[in-house]
């Protein structure tokens, strides 16, 4: 078992000794360019940093928000708006989006700004396709055409399908720090909050058709009679409806062409006339004053809809268009294309926080600018995640300098945007992810025993490692790569070994472990294991795989010195007393 549960760890952890390579030396053992003692950490609200907006410029969500601020003006209000049409899981990248304009918003709140986070939930949209990742497909199939909020909840969980996922998405924000303002579409386009965006539609669809066909070559423009409406039929709830007529005023008239069903209805009394996409979204922004919305690369192609929706939100409703930036796709490794809800190929964000902490969920957008493709990983790309963050954090908390100012500040304001909330008020408990993984595997899955055996883990630090150990065990458990993975022998268990490596075994417990208390550091224990390998005439790869065979029944495992050095010395003399 772990030193910490009826003694102490044999490793003695320091808090730099614990980095992997040359990062040991450098909490507090060496000097740059710049040594970081311009601006102590500032306890601020709970220990945030105190930074001038000059310093915050720096970081991308800043620029943005001085954007809004020098073209939307002075404002008691700024209005940041996101959202997406729940037709399938919402997944990492329709976060990106959220997570985008989160930042922006926090840029605009350190600015001293009110600010109104919406997120639209586009649910009264078509259910157009059944995903393919989604339980009882043939009866889901029933409702294609309908609107998404009145398909039925296939997991019986939720009011409907669209609500399924809906809840799923505001269940997890708030894990991230995210809590904006949620919109039902339904619910306001069937109270007929629009019904005024609607008839101005109306009243100049000829110029709407104008400006939807200004980006469209000859054979894409609109043919035959257009109208910038589409209508549910009262009767099948289907979409499949052709307009008859407008009266000028309030009344539409249209027929389905499924049911038949022939009906006049009131736009300020319809339940189901809808704005079609390049009109609804720029009538949105103008109803709900927006001043800041990001759009992916598809939105923001020259021609694309932002610049349909830019036109129509000015020359229609009299509205400016929100600033706005483009953000890039998002891929999971190992899978070709962009992730997609209608194929069901998606990570949504409680997976990703299964492995990730929210800090480090939060740190892999703000330390990316939006128009940067990036892959989510779940292999051994999220060890060096953690290792990125971490760096960032000493170098945030001036326990390793940074090269100059810009990169301090730079590092500084990413690990800000980066937490939860406030930065904490003492420096969180920083063990590497890789060794975290060989200590919880050691401890064979017990958090307590770990951070018992750290023995060095402050009250207000415990949480955070709590939960990084319960990441750690899930990425082990669920996509560690198999050869990462060990368990250590049952004492008394022996290995099948040849002579050779039986006398290597013994070797190593009579001269390294028996004494490895005396070993100050990962080096020095090292430097003792090569020196038992030599006098048994042995190279020392040769050495290191018979102490694997006998520790853990493998070939390789993690580095044999400081993985030694982690387990109790009478566990491991148990476990080599048969050699």
């Amino acid at each position: 078992m772990l030193k910490g549960m009826s003694a102490r760890l044999a490793f003695p952890v320091k808090r730099g000794a614990a980095f992997p390579r040359k990062r040991a030396e450098i909490t507090g053992k060496r000097k740059t360019a710049l040594e970081i003692s311009t601006r102590p950490l500032d306890a601020v609200n709970g220990g945030g940093h105190n930074l001038t907006m000059a310093d915050k410029t720096c970081h991308w969500a800043d620029e943005a928000a001085l954007k809004i601020v020098r073209e939307k003006g002075e404002k008691e209000l700024y209005t940041c708006a996101s959202g997406i049409t729940p037709s399938g899981t919402v997944h990492i990248g329709n976060f990106r989006e959220i997570i985008s304009v989160d930042l922006v918003v926090r840029a605009l709140r350190s600015m001293g700004k009110q600010v109104r986070f919406i997120y639209s939930w586009d649910d009264y949209d078509v259910f157009r396709k059944v995903p393919l990742n989604m339980p009882r497909r043939d009866e889901l199939e029933k409702y294609l055409r309908f609107p998404i909020t009145m398909v039925p909840d296939p997991w019986e969980r939720d009011s409907s399908y669209a609500r399924h996922h809906e809840a799923d998405v505001e269940s997890a924000l708030p894990a991230v720090g995210i809590k904006p303002e949620y919109l039902h579409q339904t619910e306001r386009y069937r109270a007929s909050l629009y019904a005024g965006g609607i008839r101005e539609a109306l009243v100049k669809k000829d110029e709407l058709r104008d400006i939807l066909d200004k980006f469209r070559d000859d054979d894409h423009k609109i043919q035959g009679e257009w109208w910038p409406v589409s209508v549910f039929c009262d009767e099948c709830n289907r979409d499949d409806t052709d307009i008859d007529g407008w009266d000028g005023e309030w009344q539409l008239e249209y027929h389905c062409n499924l049911c038949g069903h022939r009906e006049k209805t009131d736009l300020r009394t319809a339940k189901g006339v809808k704005l079609v996409w390049r009109v609804d979204w720029p009538m949105r922004w103008a109803y709900e004053k927006v001043d800041f919305e990001p759009a992916g690369k598809d939105h923001h192609s020259q021609g694309g809809s932002f610049d349909t929706s830019r036109l129509v939100c000015k020359e229609v409703y009299g509205f400016d268009a929100p600033v706005s930036f483009r953000y890039d796709f998002i891929g999971i490794k190992g899978y070709g294309g962009k992730m997609s809800s209608s194929t069901g190929k998606v990570v949504d964000l409680p997976t990703l926080l299964s492995i990730y902490t929210p800090e480090l969920v939060r740190f892999m957008f703000a330390g990316t600018r939006p128009n940067t493709e990036f892959t989510v990983s779940f292999d051994l790309d999220v060890i060096k995640l953690y290792e990125d963050y971490d760096r960032t954090e000493r170098i945030a908390w001036k326990t390793e300098p940074a090269k100059n100012m810009e990169t301090y500040l730079k590092e500084r304001r990413i690990y800000e945007l980066s937490q939860v909330g406030d930065i904490p008020a003492v420096m969180p408990y920083q063990t590497p992810f890789r060794h975290l993984c060989n200590l919880l595997q050691i401890a064979e899955g017990s958090v307590d025993a770990v951070i018992a055996g750290l023995g060095d883990v402050k009250p207000e630090q415990e949480a955070g490692l709590r939960a990084r150990c319960d990441r750690a065990l899930n990425w082990i458990n669920k996509y560690a790569p198999e050869e990462f993975r060990f368990k250590l022998r049952d004492p008394g268990e022996k290995a099948a070994l040849d002579n050779r490596d039986a006398a290597a075994v013994r070797e190593l417990r009579d001269s390294v472990i028996a004494k490895i208390e005396l070993f100050d550091s990962d080096k020095a224990c090292a430097q003792a294991i090569y020196d038992a390998a030599a006098r048994l005439n042995m190279d020392g790869k040769s050495l290191f795989r018979a102490a694997y065979e006998a520790l853990i029944g493998k070939e390789q495992g993690p580095r044999l010195a400081s993985f030694l050095r982690s387990i109790e010395k009478k566990r491991l003399l148990g476990i080599l007393s048969p050699y």
